[in-house]
């Protein structure tokens, strides 16, 4: 009687699994630990078993029937307990699912309160951002009017150049005629002196003219008086004579008793001689007293007249000297006056042209600021012994007219002209005081916190640690280093009466051979001579811009004496060589760098700036510097580390995407001085050496191309002290 259900074919659906179907089909397995663990029931295993009819071979077999229904029982049975503990698994999962959304609701309470906090924060966030967008929409407006301002400015400047240029081009022509007015007044008041010391000299000549005259005077009032003396003795030898006369009448009439013919041959003998006697005396007197009177009278007279002509003459020659003397101090003194206003009108149009020449400085200084292009400054150092025999210096001229006149630079190679334009050039004849006065404002501006990089670039030997260190123990050779941090310190000083303190920190370090050495560390192995085992020094560049050397030595510094006490220190352990083109040849990339941190106490203002200054190892050609060995090594590991410089001066003047500032240390120690937000000038040091030509027309060209480029405007690095820091500083 009790059959096989369906026909006889066996159920299987006790057996069969099924957990991804919804509704009982989903239900999680609840039997694990029954008597009928692993077993499952589908919806139409439900189904079938409840809509299950018994067929019997035999209805009246009642054991096969019983049998059947046991089964029936026992699966139904089966599917009952599979009912309980999947309504037990549904009630243990409806609590853990109200346990879970009463987590879930007390998370959503929470979370609202977050929200709301979040919600009132976001909300004061938005309000200072609304307060700083308007302040952001102010400053915008303010630099669109700066900008239209210094779109102005620039007409204006072009103007003022232009005028300038005018004016400047006319008091150059006026200074040229005052020039020569000058020098043609200068030779009218040589030649009026000369003249002066002529009359000088013929009127010492009248005197002692007339004082030869006087002495001729008195020889001839000598001569009159012994023509007298002897006048005087003629009269005594005639009374002589009358005597004796007196004296043969006597001896006659005494001799009467001669015989008559004797005494009168013999009177008449002494007679005729005595006659003969008195004759030839009287004549000699008459003629002598004619003679004395005629030479006394003509010589009186003719020494009168001469005397008297001369004089006459002398007096005239004095009153026309004395006129010409008086009109000569006239015209001097006009000529003295004119010298002088001209000589103010000179100093006057100089000084125009020294507040044109700052105007337009500042004007172009504004215009590049505002570009933000690298300021470039050429210098040519003067010719020294040890350049090539036959060196004159002609390679390289200087053009004079008023657009290229202290900024412009031939150089000819060849027979052919090479001409240059820079912002600044100077003459080998400048000095260390005049390079310093042109970059004065800008190292002036790192205080002002402004970061500021200025390097020295060029070939060996052409001067660049000359410009940026100068002569040890000459003050008037000091180079722009120790020039820069005494005006940094002297303007620290006289800010202190505005409520400005600063702190200042010094840091020193050489690239040699692509390493990194700390100059101020007394630790550093890397400093030996193969510097092989030293420090790993990583460069870093933060958010702002700022450049951070890791485990780099940093110094504060108060005044010059402990600056230059550390320059000293750095300069001997910096890495020096010899070689044919250079006695004492950097073989490293030098950076001196200075960081300023300041605060006013009355405004509550903060600034921070930072003043690079660069010393470049010397570019040279290893066929003309002759290096072997270790000089060999360095010579090319500076010239592929300038080869990277020019690389991104090249990326940069063509605006690429990809600047590789990483190819070398030098170029990615300097990137936010070549491509970010700082005041950057080059020094291009050229030799004026016929043996350097080529190589200084290779610097004259990397040069320009470092002046085109533009690396942004120069941002200021100021904000307003925090009231935390304020507690901590009071």
């Amino acid at each position: 009687m009790v059959g096989t259900a369906n026909n006889g074919r066996m159920r299987h659906a006790f057996s069969v699994v099924n957990s991804e179907e919804v509704g009982l089909n989903s239900a999680p397995p609840s039997n694990a630990g029954s008597e009928y663990g692993g077993f499952e029931f589908t919806r139409e295993d439900v189904y079938g078993l409840l809509n299950e009819r018994m067929k019997y071979k035999n209805k009246f077999n009642y054991k096969e029937r019983c049998e059947n229904m046991m089964d029936y029982i026992k699966r139904l049975r089966l599917c009952i307990k599979w009912f309980q503990e999947l309504e037990g698994g549904y009630l243990f999962e409806q609590e853990k699912l109200q346990n879970a959304l009463d987590f879930t609701e007390s998370k959503c309470v929470e979370m609202d309160l977050i929200l709301k906090n979040k919600e009132e924060e976001l909300n004061l966030i938005i309000v200072e951002l609304r307060k700083s967008l308007a302040s952001l929409q102010e400053k915008l407006s303010k630099e669109k009017s700066e900008k239209l301002a210094a779109l102005d400015s620039l007409a204006k400047e072009k103007e003022a150049r232009l005028t300038v240029e005018k004016s400047q081009a006319s008091l150059l022509e006026e200074k040229g005629k005052i020039q020569g007015e000058l020098q043609s007044a200068n030779q009218r008041i040589t030649s009026v002196n000369d003249m002066y010391k002529l009359l000088q000299e013929y009127n010492s000549s009248l005197q002692l003219y007339n004082s030869k005259l006087q002495t001729d005077l008195d020889t001839a009032h000598e001569n009159v008086k012994r023509g007298e003396k002897e006048k005087a003795a003629i009269v005594e030898n005639l009374c002589t004579l009358r005597g004796q006369f007196t004296s043969l009448q006597d001896q006659f009439n005494s001799c009467k008793v001669l015989p008559m013919r004797m005494m009168m041959a013999v009177l008449k003998a002494t007679v005729d001689e005595g006659v003969k006697q008195k004759d030839a005396l009287v004549n000699e007197i008459a003629s002598l007293r004619a003679e004395l009177q005629q030479e006394k009278c003509l010589s009186q007279s003719n020494q009168l007249k001469t005397l008297q002509d001369e004089l006459e003459a002398t007096q005239n020659k004095l009153r026309v000297s004395d006129l010409s003397a008086f009109e000569t101090k006239t015209e001097f003194e006009d000529q003295k006056k004119l010298i002088s206003e001209l000589q103010n009108r000179l100093e006057d149009a100089e000084l125009k042209i020294i507040d044109g020449e700052k105007f337009r400085k500042k004007l172009h200084n504004t215009i590049l600021e505002l570009k933000g292009n690298i300021r470039v400054f050429c210098r040519v150092r003067p010719l020294i012994p040890e350049d090539s025999p036959g060196a004159d210096g002609r390679v390289i001229s200087f053009p004079t007219t008023t657009e290229a006149l202290g900024r412009g630079i031939d150089l000819a190679q060849n027979g052919q002209k090479y001409s240059f334009t820079f912002d600044k050039v100077f003459m080998p004849d400048a000095s260390q005081e005049d390079v310093f006065v042109e970059i004065s404002q800008l190292v002036q501006s790192a205080l002002d916190g402004y970061k500021v990089c200025i390097f020295a670039y060029g070939q060996t030997g052409s001067g660049k640690t000359y410009t940026m260190m100068g002569k040890p123990g000459n003050p008037e050779q000091k180079g722009l280093i120790p020039r820069s941090l005494e005006q940094i310190f002297q303007t620290k000083q006289s800010l202190q009466s505005q409520g400005w303190k600063y702190e200042m920190q010094v840091s020193m370090l050489e690239i040699y051979n692509e390493t990194i050495r700390d100059l101020l560390s007394t630790k550093d192995s890397s400093r030996a001579e193969y510097g092989s085992n030293g420090k790993q020094y990583a460069i870093k560049h933060d958010a702002n811009g700022n450049t951070l050397v890791s485990d780099l030595t940093v110094v504060d510094v108060c005044s010059t004496r402990e600056v230059s006490f550390l320059l000293d220190q750095a300069s001997h352990s910096r890495s020096v060589g010899k070689t044919q083109m250079n006695e004492q040849s950097s073989r490293s990339h030098f950076v001196f760098t200075l960081r300023i941190s300041g605060v006013n106490e009355n405004t509550e203002q903060q600034v921070q700036g930072v003043l690079n200054l660069i010393d470049l190892a010397g570019s040279e050609r290893l066929s003309k510097s002759g290096s072997t060995g270790d000089r060999l090594r360095e010579t090319q590991a500076i010239n592929r580390s300038l080869s990277s410089l020019s690389d991104v001066i090249f990326a940069l003047a063509k605006k690429e995407d990809h600047v590789p500032f990483r190819h070398s240390k030098l170029t990615y120690l300097l990137q936010p001085c070549l491509g970010g937000d700082s005041k950057t000038l080059m020094f291009a040091n050229i030799s004026p050496d016929n043996f350097s030509l080529g190589e200084s027309l290779c610097s004259l060209r990397f040069a320009s191309r470092v002046n085109a480029c533009e690396i942004g405007t120069p941002r200021r690095q100021a904000n307003m002290r925090s009231f935390e820091s304020r507690l901590s500083l009071g």
